[in-house]
């Protein structure tokens, strides 16, 4: 048994969390740099707590620049063990309507400018990113979800696009129609890739703001409109937070998915071959299993 340490990474509108005890922004750094921005730390009903703005306080990265693997390994850093990350999305789907919130359970990843693993040349592993989203922790934000009132869709496929641009229409009917995604958003890719190798838990709320291009009766995206959406969402998953702490609590048991256990059986490269500036730069990620 351990100590729970519930991670929000906040997207776009969400800069901090209400209500902590004892709240502190920290500074870190890792191997990979420094996270998008300081980390603010507390407690909330006892249980630990860490926030983390995606794109930086006034909103100072893309979703190309954010420092994805910075931002995990700094969580992970932390002693973070949950991992919720909170985005806005756009919505293919009529029912998933502006100021809904939709827990994610898939992801089709179209990014392509980011660094998307902690591993490489020296020191090599491949984890499953099959079912990339933890139960327990979807589980856990459905509920708070609920109980807040909020409309929330439990399941749903996110297409992740580099971004910084929106989709145009034919690329919008093609998610939709053909490729059956029920999201679209710029961020959650490679997050959730990250932080399975970093065997952190983790969960996806994407908070809906708009039809992106597909509808016939809204057009294009409204950057205007995305922002009004965001702000009644945000406060929303301010609500939504506040009740993850007494669902998950304060002692923290191995996950039964096996998130926190996901390198077990993925480094590749043999013990005596691998490189020692590699190892010793995953350490904090992958020190479980390289001992």
């Amino acid at each position: 048994m351990s100590e729970t340490m519930i991670a929000v990474i906040g997207g776009s509108g969400i800069y901090d969390i209400d209500g902590l005890d004892a709240p502190q922004w920290v500074s870190l750094d890792t191997p990979w740099g420094a996270p998008s921005d300081q980390v603010l730390t507390g407690r909330l009903d006892g249980v630990k707590m860490a926030f983390l703005p995606r794109h930086g306080r006034g909103h100072v990265h893309s979703p190309s620049s954010v420092p994805y693997r910075a931002n995990i390994a700094a969580l992970k850093q932390l002693g973070a063990t949950d991992v919720i990350s909170v985005s806005a999305v756009g919505s293919f789907r009529e029912a998933m309507a502006p100021g809904d919130f939709v827990v994610v359970d898939q992801f089709i990843d179209r990014t392509f400018a980011r660094e998307k693993s902690f591993f490489g040349p020296g020191l090599v592993a491949h984890v499953s990113v099959a079912h990339p989203t933890c139960p327990r922790l979807s589980d856990a934000c459905e509920t708070a979800a609920r109980a807040a009132g909020i409309t929330v869709h439990r399941g749903g496929t996110y297409l992740a696009m580099e971004g910084p641009q929106f989709s145009s229409l034919a690329e919008s009917k093609m998610y939709r129609e053909s490729w059956g995604c029920d999201v679209i958003g710029m961020t959650n890719m490679p997050e959730a890739k990250l932080a399975r190798e970093a065997e952190l838990c983790y969960a996806s709320v994407a908070m809906v703001t708009d039809y992106d291009s597909w509808h016939p009766d809204h057009g294009e995206v409204d950057v205007t409109q995305i922002i009004a959406t965001l702000t009644g969402n945000a406060d929303k998953a301010r609500t939504l937070v506040r009740g993850l702490p007494a669902l998950l609590g304060g002692d923290r048991a191995p996950c039964p998915h096996g998130c926190d256990r996901a390198l077990e059986f993925a480094l590749l490269t043999a013990p005596e071959a691998r490189d020692p500036a590699m190892v010793d730069r995953l350490s904090t990620i992958a020190g479980r299993v390289l001992g």
